[in-house]
């Protein structure tokens, strides 16, 4: 069923028309003025926390050149936050609107009614590829097809799920009778097919293949001149954390420091892979993880001087390393700790491909591209909301966290929600250890507004039921 947003639907059907037989850079400069649109690469790791990249200060010594690189050479951001978990974080990700709004799960995905970062450029004339790790299309994706073509991608190679079904046929409960896990790859118009089995030999395989498949992908649309948004979306260092066999035992640091090396080396091919094409000075490159380290053990994650893991919203499991480039565009060299929040990016690229953001649904991200391009010293947002289930878990505003149900998942990933409520001042308590609650009273009514403004929205705009089916249509509009 057609997507239901006609603003989408319409810029769709004329670009379609404009852009026949491939986008020409002088075609393109109507949109974005004198330049054409940029090119796009996301390079998208999962469960990586500060404490493993060597610009947020490695705490296994292990270099990462390639990805401090993209830092030095646009923006390093210090407070960039995430959803607290793998699927809601990429629904985030891909859709400007917190997880929440979407009713998706793990376990059923996300609605095709939902409406993509890929969407939204392949409307304006963008080529698009997934490479790597997809985990929004549920556990049923085959039957229900919710594969990344349905949402927007021309092509995908990877994995539908989560890394750690690689383990699925080396447990001694595997009955080889059963279907084992695999990666896949599909093209849009085409039934996705099986690549090869998921285990734990492809497992250490998978990132630089999934790099590979980007580079052939972005060679290919920069011969043919037409702009494109490649997401690289990285398996390391998601548990089983296998390093690729060049690197295993390389670094002295384990598995972890391995896969960190590996991780840099693969960041690095896609790097050159841009310069090697000549759009190096059009591309905007991000690198960024879906979250923080996990906390088990033995490929136990470091999230340098935060407290908690992934799975909880302390700030080692929702603040994530994040670095920008766009040369020319993006000053070099500039950090900040300005709020920025995954949910951010599709009206950024919007706005930096000349695309329109779909206007018949709340959209929770705000554009950050006058922020980067050092054309205002601050955020286009001072506060974000983290949410577990349909639950506001914590409001972080400038410097102040407040949590109403404070958990702490440090050490264990787990925790018992529901505790009292506390508030920590980030810069001055960056462990979230000492509850100041009590000498700021007028904390609550500011994070209490924060919270009714948000619900506010529901009321126009409510949320998509927990495992709502396609086709979805909202109430109001013919459905519910």
């Amino acid at each position: 069923m057609p997507k239901r947003f006609s603003t989408l639907a319409v810029v769709a059907c004329v670009v379609a028309v404009a852009l026949a037989g491939g986008v020409a850079a002088q075609q393109q400069a109507a949109v974005t003025g004198t330049q054409p649109r940029p090119n796009i690469v996301l390079m998208f790791p999962d469960n990586l926390g500060w404490g493993e990249v060597g610009a947020y200060g490695s705490v296994r010594g292990v270099p990462t050149p390639r990805i401090d690189q993209i830092g030095t050479e646009g923006i390093r951001l210090t407070n960039f936050n995430t959803e607290y978990s793998c699927t809601v974080s990429r629904i985030a990700m891909l859709t400007g609107r917190y997880a929440v709004r979407s009713g998706g799960s793990q376990g059923s995905g996300m609605t095709l009614w939902e409406v993509t970062i890929a969407e939204t450029l392949k409307a304006v004339g963008y080529a698009t590829g997934l490479f790597g790790k997809y985990h929004v299309g549920g556990d049923n994706w085959v039957e229900t097809k919710r594969d990344p073509m349905a949402q927007g991608f021309d092509e995908w190679w990877g994995i539908p799920g989560t890394s750690h079904t690689a383990q699925f046929t080396s447990l001694p409960t595997w009955n080889p009778a059963d279907e084992p896990p695999y990666i896949w790859e599909g093209r849009a118009g085409e039934a996705p097919k099986q690549v090869k089995v998921y285990d734990l030999e492809s497992r250490r395989t998978i990132d630089r293949e999934s790099a590979e498949r980007g580079i052939g992908f972005i060679e290919r649309n920069a011969k043919a001149k037409r702009p494109f948004f490649a997401l690289i979306a990285f398996t390391h260092l998601h548990f089983p954390t296998l390093p690729h066999p060049d690197f295993a035992g390389k670094t002295g640091a384990g598995d972890m420091g391995d896969a960190m090396a590996d991780l840099d080396h693969s960041t690095g091919l896609v790097l050159d892979a841009i310069k090697r094409a000549g759009i190096d000075g059009n591309t905007i490159v991000l690198w960024c993880t879906d979250g923080g380290g996990e906390a088990r053990r033995p490929w136990r994650g470091s999230n340098g001087p935060w407290s908690g893991f992934y799975n909880g919203v302390l700030e080692g499991g929702i603040r994530a390393p994040c670095m920008v480039r766009w040369p020319g565009r993006i000053p070099a060299g500039r950090v900040s700790n300005e709020i920025v929040h995954e949910i951010d990016f599709l009206p950024t690229f919007a706005a930096a491909a000349g695309a329109a953001v779909p206007t018949d649904r709340a959209i929770d991200g705000v554009n950050q591209l006058p922020f980067l391009e050092g054309k205002q010293p601050r955020s286009n947002r001072e506060s974000v909301l983290f949410h577990t289930g349909n639950t506001v878990r914590a409001v972080k505003w400038r410097d102040w966290k407040f949590h109403y149900q404070y958990q702490n998942n440090e050490g264990t990933g787990g925790g018992t929600p529901g505790t009292p409520m506390r508030l920590f001042n980030l810069r001055t308590d960056p462990r979230e250890d000492t509850d100041v609650k009590d000498f700021n009273p007028w904390a609550k009514s500011l994070m209490d507004k924060l919270v009714a403004d948000f619900q506010a929205t529901t009321q126009r705009y409510p949320h998509v039921p927990p495992n709502a089916r396609d086709p979805y249509v909202p109430p109001g509009k013919g459905g519910g």
